[in-house]
């Protein structure tokens, strides 16, 4: 199965990889190879327009740390740090590409902002990110799945060419080669009670959740009813309902932990609250 993915990453990205800058094929002390072998995958490195495309639609800035899996001779994590004054760490498991990435940010001029080390992305401790960039196989972003889904609700996270199975993404890049944006979700699932949302009676809120996708019911006193529009993003979920008078009325919720606070809208009003998970 890991030669036919091998050979499948190859087949599709290998023609993508000769618009590089100078600095892309290694120097006078260590050059790599196109298609070399690597620890689970070959080396192909992501065109330039393709890096510029997955940091633009992760709306990377100079507030951010930049973790770059699999880094390979630095290229984006020294683009992260170059074009958009982020700053930016590479994990590289060749310890000879690894220095080659390092030597490149000292030529690019970001090596006050960029670190490129050797490690293995499945040891090192990226949770600090921002943002995750990868360009790895299925396989391994399955494997990481789990792990990007712990990390702080509203990482963003880009992969060039391979998806998260059915952790369906929040954004795509459809300009051939694909790219795939995702917003780490916060847990929001379960049973909320919220207070000072209505002064008439109690509220709860019932959540159930697949990855950034949710749905549920807010009942008031005796009534109940479904929740309309949930879009959740990050650590933030609004939605709409409909009052007793037959306003539609917006929430908008921020969680933290099992904590929220919110506020809701209508026409006429705008209303604090907040509520924990019981």
């Amino acid at each position: 199965m890991t030669k036919k993915l091998i050979f499948l990453l190859a087949f599709f990205v290998f023609s993508n990889a000769y618009s590089q800058s100078s600095y892309d094929f290694g120097d006078d002390k260590y050059r790599p190879n196109m298609g070399q072998s690597g620890k689970d995958v070959i080396w192909i490195p992501t065109g330039n327009e393709l890096v510029t495309k997955m940091l633009k639609i992760a709306n990377v800035g100079p507030s951010d740390l930049v973790y770059d899996l699999g880094a390979g001779d630095g290229k984006i994590a020294i683009a992260a740090a170059r074009e958009f004054g982020a700053r930016a760490v590479g994990i590289e498991y060749n310890p000879e590409m690894a220095a080659l990435g390092q030597r490149n940010a000292e030529r690019a001029g970001v090596a006050n902002r960029v670190k490129i080390i050797q490690g293995d992305i499945f040891k090192e401790d990226f949770t600090k990110a921002t943002v995750v960039t990868l360009y790895l196989l299925p396989e391994l972003n399955q494997q990481l799945r789990p792990t990007l889904l712990k990390m702080k609700p509203g990482t963003r996270v880009v992969s060039h060419a391979f998806d998260m199975a059915d952790w369906q993404p929040d954004g795509e890049i459809d300009n051939p080669p694909k790219g795939y944006f995702w917003i780490v979700p916060a847990n929001v699932s379960g049973e909320w009670a919220l207070d000072s949302f209505d002064s008439k009676t109690s509220t709860i809120l019932n959540l159930s959740q697949k990855f950034q996708y949710v749905g549920g019911n807010l009942t008031m006193g005796k009534k109940m009813q479904p929740i309309l529009n949930a879009e959740l993003k990050g650590d933030k979920l609004q939605f709409s309902y409909v009052d007793d008078i037959g306003n539609l009325r917006t929430v908008r919720m921020t969680f933290n932990g099992t904590d929220v606070k919110g506020e809701e809208n209508s026409a006429y009003m705008i209303r604090s609250f907040s509520g924990f998970k019981r």
